[in-house]
């Protein structure tokens, strides 16, 4: 079975067709990047995978369930994490505070006073294990928006982290990173878990090369090409249109 299917899937904005009969599905386990000029059509897909936005026609389905018309949250019970171009933090909140409240979702007080959850032992050692794990745990009394943006980039991804998700969609990851900033969040893309789904938007295409099992290509909103690394290279058409031809 798969983990995520795309089905023939089409969004417009009134007159604007911003994708065109989407189709390709990805296996457990597999790291999916996505690739494409801009305007292709990325992070319209993600949004509608996300359940940010309506389907307009096709279908979605993960591990088999279809959730099309499902809502993010159901989406997100179903094992849908999802990251964002944009830092989705809590700028006045500390990096331990914001892994909380992440944590928090996933526990059966989800919406409770965050004042009572400091009561709640385990998921401040869960938080603690976790920044320890993926080497923040200096940043962890630190605000959000006092901690450099990479920081905060890799404060985002052990967010989408936080419920152990069993499809993880990152949105551009290495976006304004400097070179040790991408190298250090390649290196946490790489750890995680074997078994966790990955479809990931990426622009650079070294990383998008050195990351993926299989590379999909969008141009005006719709799918021009889909293989490994090396077909992808290899492609006359996405030579021309993405890569630029010689």
């Amino acid at each position: 079975m798969s983990a995520l299917v795309i089905d023939s899937v089409s969004k417009n904005f009134g007159g604007v067709q911003a994708l065109t009969d989407v189709s390709f599905s990805i296996a457990p386990g597999e790291r999916r990047l996505i690739i494409g000029p801009n305007g292709a059509g990325k992070t319209t897909l993600f949004n509608m995978l996300s359940g940010a936005f309506p389907v307009s026609s096709g279908q979605v389905t993960l591990f088999g369930r279809d959730i099309t018309n499902a809502p993010p949250n159901l989406r997100a019970n179903l094992g849908l994490a999802r990251t964002f171009q944009i830092t989705n933090l809590f700028p006045n909140l500390t990096v331990m505070e914001n892994l909380i409240l992440a944590l928090q979702a996933q526990h059966e007080h989800a919406f409770s006073m965050f004042r009572l959850m400091r009561k709640e032992s385990a998921l401040f050692d869960r938080a603690q294990a976790l920044l320890s794990q993926w080497g923040l745990s200096d940043i962890a009394g630190a605000r959000a928006r006092e901690i450099s943006y990479g920081q905060q980039r890799q404060v985002d991804l052990i967010l989408a982290m936080a419920g152990a998700p069993k499809v993880l969609l990152l949105d551009e990851p290495t976006a304004g990173l400097s070179a040790a900033e991408v190298v250090r969040v390649v290196g946490m893309i790489g750890d995680l878990p074997a078994d966790m789904t990955v479809l990931m938007i990426e622009h650079d295409m070294d990383v998008a090369f050195d990351i993926a099992d299989r590379i999909a290509v969008l141009h005006q909103g719709c799918l021009i090409a889909e293989g490994t690394p090396d077909e992808i290279r290899g492609h006359p058409q996405v030579t021309e249109i993405y890569l630029g031809a010689d």
